[in-house]
């Protein structure tokens, strides 16, 4: 067959809400095309949303980054020095063994029963913030003030982090996400964020508290430098990709009033406006990638051993073989289950039930507290974050009646 190649990546956005139009057209010509990366290497960019979840659910393709071909577009061009290494406790990057030994460790602390066992402590941090807005007196930064400060308190307090603390690990976790950042800009980030948890560890060890962190180290299984670094990724995707959720969740829901309203009229239609909204906002630009360890085909296609593979979670999600009846729209009464924004397979998000909790919380409580909550700027000055590697708005300015 003859094969559709990309010779970039395509980036730009035409509209805050969909991801690139360019991407959306290949994806209508093929589920499955090659890409080139800045070394020249021929990859693959994966947009069906089928074959999203068959590379992902594959243990023919691997996470480790010291396999990946960089993106020109993640590091503007700039090739490292040397392969990244996976550290000791960084499971996002590893394969079973290590990887099944890791997220064993963590799974039960994340478990429906015990997230759902959080709800009524989590909306008592939604409604103590939203008390705080309101001495605003009619406008404020949501960003600011709201969507970014519950999923920080939520996750530093079932962590064992100090709150206080939140600017140690917040501006690296902008730098390292930056898509401006040089690749060493980006790991001299990761380097300080990874000194404050080892030291954060120091502290549970000889002071252990009621929280995961700790109960973590009285297993005695993972060694400091694995515990340091599992709680890293677990501190930074537990703030970062809830908060870009309630600020973009919120900046959608404005600018489509018919669906605010379903959210405010019908509050059991929560917990699928939750999972629609993850569907159709997919709050990464690009991703994620693999590399093939074997030869395997994807829909008709031979991908090689060695093949780098980027997925596009944004296309994937919008894709109309998986949601019929126009995918494009937001929906919040269209059954989105089965989106892969929490991903698929071994990797899927272990924190996704923690997420969904607090947005079906923070999405209900902020509208029925504000119920006049509009933009306190035009729509095409919300500042997105175009610039970053996780997709949101660096700010929402809102206004409503004191």
């Amino acid at each position: 067959m003859t094969e559709l190649i990309s010779e970039k990546l395509p980036t730009t956005r035409q509209n805050p809400f969909d991801p690139p139009a360019e991407v959306t057209r290949i994806r209508e010509q093929a589920r499955v095309s090659r890409l080139k990366f800045a070394d020249g290497h021929l990859g693959w960019l994966v947009t069906g949303h089928h074959q999203v979840r068959e590379v992902l659910g594959s243990p023919k393709f691997t996470n480790d980054p010291g396999r990946h071909h960089m993106l020109d577009v993640r590091f503007q061009g700039e090739a490292p020095a040397e392969k990244r290494k996976v550290e000791p406790g960084m499971f996002l990057s590893q394969d079973p063994p290590d990887h099944t030994r890791l997220r064993r460790m963590l799974q039960g602390q994340f478990t429906v029963r015990r997230m759902n066992q959080l709800a009524e402590w989590i909306g008592t941090i939604v409604d103590d913030q939203l008390k705080h807005l309101h001495t605003f007196d009619g406008h404020a930064d949501l960003v600011k003030e709201f969507a970014l400060p519950v999923p920080s308190l939520v996750i530093c307090a079932i962590l064992g982090v100090d709150y206080d603390e939140r600017h140690r690990f917040q501006e690296d976790t902008t730098k390292m996400l930056s898509l401006e950042s040089t690749f060493k800009e980006a790991m001299e980030a990761i380097a300080r964020i990874q000194e404050f948890m080892r030291e954060l560890i120091v502290r549970k060890k000889a002071d252990p508290g009621d929280d995961m962190i700790s109960d973590l180290l009285a297993t005695g299984e993972p060694t400091d430098e694995e515990a340091s670094n599992m709680a890293l990724l677990l501190l930074l995707a537990g703030h970062e990709t809830t908060a870009n959720m309630l600020g973009l969740g919120t900046f959608t829901l404005l600018r489509h009033p018919d669906q605010l309203k379903i959210l405010r009229d019908e509050p059991e239609v929560v917990d699928n406006a939750v999972e629609e909204l993850m569907r159709y906002l997919s709050i990464i630009h690009f991703g994620p990638t693999r590399t093939a360890v074997e030869d395997v085909e994807i829909d008709g296609h031979l991908i090689k051993a060695g093949d780098t593979v980027v997925m596009h979670v944004p296309a994937a999600n919008r894709d109309p073989e998986k949601f019929p009846g126009n995918p494009e729209e937001l929906d919040l009464r269209r059954p989105a289950s089965g989106h892969v924004a929490f991903g698929h397979g071994i990797h899927q998000c272990l924190g996704q039930q923690l997420a969904r909790i607090e947005m079906r919380i923070g999405f209900s409580r902020l509208f029925q507290e504000f119920p006049d909550l509009r933009l306190d700027i035009d729509p095409e000055e919300v500042p997105l974050r175009t610039d970053m590697g996780i997709y949101g708005v660096h700010s929402l300015p809102v206004a409503w009646t004191a």
